[in-house]
């Protein structure tokens, strides 16, 4: 086991905690205009990008970055809010499409201004003429990360 010094963690950390108060700062600017929450924009915006609209529920678990079950949460909330609709994936009994609906694609443009506007303030200020180096950092970190195979039991204790 390798031992991390503070020059590994403390990048770390002050991560951790920007993206928490950046979101969480996002998402009180979200409720102050009375509308729903980040988790809603990023389905809604993953289904605006996909082709037809549209995205099986484990492709817009993967594009979101939830679990399958909170996936189909949240899709449900989101049906039920008219957000979006499912639809059967053919030749598939148990598949299902979620639908990006007029109302999601209205809502996203409800949402995008104010969202825009805290990440103006709360991120994109900050970092000045530093954002195109965090980004390739981040994405260096996120390549890393996603051609390693996932073995589990190499985390489990």
């Amino acid at each position: 086991m390798t031992k991390l010094g503070e020059a590994n963690l403390g990048p770390w950390r002050a991560f951790l905690n920007a993206h928490a108060l950046v979101v969480r700062r996002i998402e009180a600017r979200l409720a102050e205009a009375d509308l729903p929450p980040l988790g809603w924009y990023d389905v809604l915006w993953a289904l605006y990008r996909a082709p037809g609209q549209r995205l099986r529920i484990h492709e817009l678990a993967e594009e979101v970055v939830l679990s399958r079950t909170g996936m189909s949460r949240l899709v449900d909330r989101l049906e039920t809010a008219g957000q979006l609709a499912r639809e059967p994936v053919p030749g598939d009994g148990r598949g299902a499409y979620a639908v990006l609906t007029d109302a999601g694609a209205a809502t996203l443009r409800r949402i995008w201004p104010v969202y825009e506007t805290a990440i103006a303030e709360f991120f994109a200020a900050p970092l000045g003429d530093g954002a195109e180096e965090l980004r390739a950092m981040l994405e260096r970190v996120a390549g890393h990360v996603r051609g390693q195979a996932l073995d589990v039991s190499a985390t489990a204790g």
